[in-house]
């Protein structure tokens, strides 16, 4: 092979690298994480075994949300919450929704939501040693705002255990992180992204 070939497939090679990077560095600019979503407050009345006439049938909580995002506000549709006797959400023990709001860049915002409550329900759930254990199941879309418009819809949907004492609140002192059930792709994509750039790398120094 000619140095005049050599260097041109050099050069070509060079652009690639370049471009990949380039791409990779945009990409990771662009790339939105989800909001962070706790249960701060729990309270069911009518597990509260203090109250003489535990006969109030609402369900109390207050969410904690979190942009973790430093450039891009995030606009929330209606959050739904469910709260269930099990994950699989066999039984409903309420509803409650948070209207939608906008929030902006690495803001946190706390939403206190009431529903009424199954008290039936609520009370079948196994109690072990004064204790019962309810499914808290979240879901909403959200758009992301980077600089003056909007990216497409993204659902988001978590969920945890949330364990209630007999006075009818969330026995944990700190808020419960909600998860996501989805597998993550975000760091998939970014190791197949540096191996991509890496074999390019290599391409040149052969």
């Amino acid at each position: 092979m000619s140095d005049s070939d050599g260097g041109c497939c050099r050069c070509c090679c060079s652009f690639i690298f370049t471009l990949g990077l380039t791409a990779l560095f945009m990409w990771l600019s662009l790339r939105s994480s989800n909001p962070k979503c706790s249960v701060e407050n729990f309270y069911l009345p009518s597990l509260d075994t203090t109250l003489k006439n535990p006969n109030d049938t609402t369900l109390n909580l207050t969410l904690k949300l979190e942009n973790t995002n430093k450039d891009k506000g995030i606009k929330y549709d209606a959050v739904k919450v469910t709260v269930s006797d099990s994950q699989n959400r066999n039984h409903v023990v309420a509803n409650v929704s948070v209207p939608e709001f906008y929030q902006g860049h690495k803001k946190k915002a706390k939403k206190i939501g009431t529903g009424i409550a199954n008290s039936t329900v609520a009370s079948q759930v196994a109690s072990i040693n004064g204790k019962r254990v309810f499914w808290v199941d979240l879901s909403t879309s959200v758009k992301f705002k980077i600089m003056f418009w909007y990216t497409k819809r993204h659902k988001i949907r978590v969920g945890a255990n949330v364990t209630v004492n007999a006075t009818g609140v969330k026995d944990e002192r700190k808020g419960i992180k909600l998860k996501s059930m989805a597998p993550r792709m975000g760091s998939f994509c970014v190791v197949m992204g540096s191996l991509l750039n890496f074999l390019v790398f290599s391409l040149l120094n052969f």
